[in-house]
Order: C-alpha cells, then structure tokens, then sequence
C-alpha cells in the first residue's frame, strides 16, 4: 500500500475517533467500521466443470452478501487473481483477505504470497517467459512450500486452466489464510453427517475416507495425519466397523499405482468380511476418479464432497473473520 493511502486512512481514523469521543461511541468500533468498509474478500478455489464451479459459487452466496467478495478459480492463477482484486479495488476495497479454498493449507501457499507482492519471487506481468506460463494437472502436487515457478510453467495446461505466473499490480495491503480443509474442525461433522446418510447398520459396515493427496511422501504424511483428526468424531460416534484415511495420490502415476493397490485391498477385505463399504471423499466437491480407481468392487458413495454443506461456508466465514483481525 502507499505510503499516501496508510497516512489518508490514518488521518480519517484519528478524526472519526475524535468525532465519536465526543459523541460517547469507542474508537475500535470506529477504526471496525473503517475497516468494514474498505476490506473485502478473494476466495480462491480450484475451479473445475460447471457442477464444480456452481457448487461453490453457490454456497458462497450468503456470504457475498455480508463481505464484498470474489472468486479466483484456478491454482494460484495470476490472471483470475488479478482479475478478483480489480473488481474489489473498483469497490472501494483495499483491505483484502485472500481465502484458499483447498483440502492442505500448503497448498500454494508460498506461489499465491509471491504473485500477491507478499514474498519475492514473481516477476512483473510484461515479462514474455511467464505471461501465459501454465500447469499440467501433475503440477496438482505442488502443494508443497518449494514448488518452483519454472517447474510450474513447464507442464502445459492446468485441466485447460490458466496458471499464469506473475505479482499483480495492486496498492492493497493483503493477509493470506494459512488454513486448509483437513485443518478445519468444521469439516468433522460433515464426514460423520455423510458417512451416517449413507449407513444402513454401522456396527458391519467399513468407513473409507479418500482424498487427492500430494506426491511428495512427507507431505502426505501431513494430509493423512490432518485428516485422520477429522476422522476422529466419525470414529468415536459412528459405531462402524472400521475407518480408514487414504490417498489416492492420484495425479502422480508412480505413487498412485502403489495407493490405489492399498485402496482397493481395504474394500477388497471390506467384502469379504461381509462388510458393507462406505466411501466418502475428501474432496471440495464431487468424487473425482474414484469410480474409476474402484471398478468391479462392492461400495456405497453419494459421491458428494465437502462441498455442498453449511460447514464449508461457516470455515470460509471464520477465516475471513481472521484476516479483517490481522
């Protein structure tokens, strides 16, 4: 932000203080209106099929109409988050907190804090090598911290996604979200909510909670670990048979062989032992290509992910709240 704009929005603070000192109102109250009216919000989120697209752009519609809020589909997309920051700049806005809808809060992180002028490292948007720099869907797996930006342009097309790489030109000042939705304990009631709509008698029935996954092994360590923890309520309350947290791993050819063989093994047994298996993905939204790494076993899905449920909104809304704290 310029140094012109902290001083004009300084000096309007001060005075409103004085204004409502007089009249027997707090000044935090005032500096919270200010605040209110000049922040608003980025939801970037990963973007998809319509279904997919809908699905989230209408779960965020109560909350659009409360925060001044866009969205920026693709993976840390210069250009879809340029475009977001424009409009809300054009609102007034130039407070901005920056929501990451993903499942790891790794995820892009340090790739969205340098095209966002938080971090060096993105170059200015004129430069020819990384104006339309893409990503092919293997660089899904650059969830990790050390992705590179040469690495990422060096894939192709993102699913026919931009994913360009360069720092926006803005004077807002940003805060990013460092959360993701396998930290999230909203989502724990939603797993046991799914798994329970889809249960017919618990006690013989096996819980298989399956998610994307990184390919980098220590990372999806993390991912299992997180997850496992919003398993917990579904565990302790749901009286079934067995849960289990895996990984497809599944844009990452040489490490989904070996997570798929483990995947099917666990609803392989699962049929043996008479039970019914319950399949539900950690997913923002939709089954992914479960279906197809599951064919020719016996399993219950309702497909649906995270994605639609009240919960995800609520951990959208706790998350901004955060940000307009910073």
């Amino acid at each position: 932000m310029k140094i012109r704009q902290i001083m004009e929005k300084s000096g309007r603070g001060m005075m409103l203080s004085l204004l409502l000192a007089t009249a027997g109102l707090s000044a935090p109250w005032a500096m919270a209106k200010e605040s209110d009216d000049r922040f608003g919000v980025v939801v970037m989120a990963h973007g998809g099929p319509q279904s997919w697209n809908e699905g989230v752009s209408e779960m965020l519609a109560p909350l659009s109409s409360q925060y001044k809020l866009e969205l920026a589909f693709g993976m840390a997309d210069a250009y879809s988050l340029q475009e977001a920051i424009d409009r809300l700049e054009a609102r007034g806005v130039d407070d901005i907190g920056v929501v990451r809808l993903f499942i790891s809060g790794e995820s892009w992180l340090e790739r969205t804090r340098q095209i966002l002028g938080m971090k060096e490292g993105a170059p200015l948007r004129d430069t020819p090598s990384q104006e339309h720099g893409t990503s092919g869907h293997g660089m899904h797996g650059a969830h990790s911290p050390e992705s590179t930006p040469s690495a990422t342009a060096s894939h192709g097309n993102h699913g026919g996604m931009r994913m360009e790489f360069w720092q926006v030109d803005s004077d807002a000042q940003f805060a990013i979200s460092l959360e993701g939705l396998s930290e999230a304990p909203e989502m724990d009631q939603i797993l046991l909510q799914r798994a329970r709509s889809l249960s017919t008698e618990p006690s013989q029935e096996q819980v298989l909670v399956l998610a994307h996954g990184p390919g980098d092994d220590a990372e999806n360590e993390r991912w299992l670990a997180n997850i496992s923890n919003r398993a917990e309520l579904l565990s302790r309350e749901g009286g079934f048979s067995d849960v289990k947290v895996a990984t497809l791993r599944e844009d990452w050819p040489e490490k989904r062989e070996a997570a798929q063989q483990e995947v099917r093994e666990y609803v392989h047994m699962g049929n043996e032992a008479g039970h019914r298996v319950l399949v539900i993905p950690y997913r923002v939204h939709g089954f992914g290509p479960y279906a197809e790494a599951l064919e020719g076993l016996d399993y219950v899905a309702d497909e649906t992910g995270l994605v639609p449920h009240p919960a995800v909104a609520q951990w959208i809304k706790r998350q901004i709240m955060e940000l307009q704290a910073q």
